[in-house]
């Protein structure tokens, strides 16, 4: 198991896509750090991967606060001695008319969904670079940096920022041996499966819709030392849905 030990830092771990990563991972064996703003989500999420007898912490973390971050990657090495992958995830939405959307709400989504990844990347980094081998960085896109539904504008601001931010990354951090690579998942249902109807799945050239572990095996692959020739890519797992051409008849 090439990801027995090796320790994991996942921002947005207490939900959803988040959640879905860290069982991943602790089922193949690594220590996971969980962080999040939501301590008991978070908690609860560490309580189940060592019902299933994985290993893992949880820190409470406001990622729009760099002293927030620089405490959690400390944590993560005081805990383990390493930090071997970086998974920016965490992220939030307003869905406002540009009209209406205030700068607060504004800069709240741009400090949570993009400057986040920048100051959790640089301070991983510190540490990643200190192991002989390396290590990775993925960072949680979206479809929606490439296209978009009204009144998405910060949103797709910050998964576009994101993009452009992960292959500058993967070019200064070469020389560290770190890879650095994006994820943007198309729909990733998170609630109660069962309940999608037939048309969710059927428009999609997959004929389903994603799950959580979709993104999990997209983000293992990208990390996997086997694969250090990937870096500054943006891996799409959409279903196929942004190579379908639509129209309303």
């Amino acid at each position: 198991m090439e990801f027995k030990d090796r320790v994991v830092v996942i921002t947005g771990g207490a939900n959803g896509i988040g959640k879905g990563l860290a069982a991943a991972y602790a089922e193949k064996g690594a220590n996971v750090v969980v962080a999040d703003i939501t301590e008991e989500a978070g908690q609860n999420v560490v309580e189940e991967l060592h019902k299933q007898n994985g290993k893992g912490i949880f820190v409470q973390t406001d990622v729009r606060k760099e002293e927030d971050i620089i405490r959690l990657m400390k944590v993560a090495y005081d805990t383990y001695g390493s930090i071997d992958i970086m998974v920016n995830n965490a992220g939030v939405s307003r869905w406002k008319s540009p009209y209406e959307l205030t700068i607060e709400e504004w800069d709240d989504v741009i400090n949570t969904n993009l400057r986040s990844v920048f100051l959790c990347s640089r301070e991983a980094a510190r540490y990643i670079k200190e192991n002989e081998e390396g290590g990775s960085i993925v960072n949680i896109a979206s479809t929606r940096a490439a296209m978009s539904e009204p009144n998405s504008e910060a949103y797709a601001a910050t998964k576009g920022g994101i993009l452009a931010l992960t292959h500058a990354l993967a070019v200064s951090f070469s020389e560290d041996r770190i890879t650095v690579n994006a994820i943007s998942p198309g729909w990733i249902e998170t609630g109660n499966y069962e309940e999608l109807r037939d048309i969710d799945h059927d428009q999609h050239p997959s004929k389903r819709v994603g799950k959580p572990e979709d993104i999990a095996r997209a983000c293992l692959y990208l990390t996997s030392r086997d694969n250090d020739f990937v870096t500054g890519i943006n891996l799409v797992v959409d279903g196929g849905m942004t190579r379908k051409m639509i129209y309303e008849h």
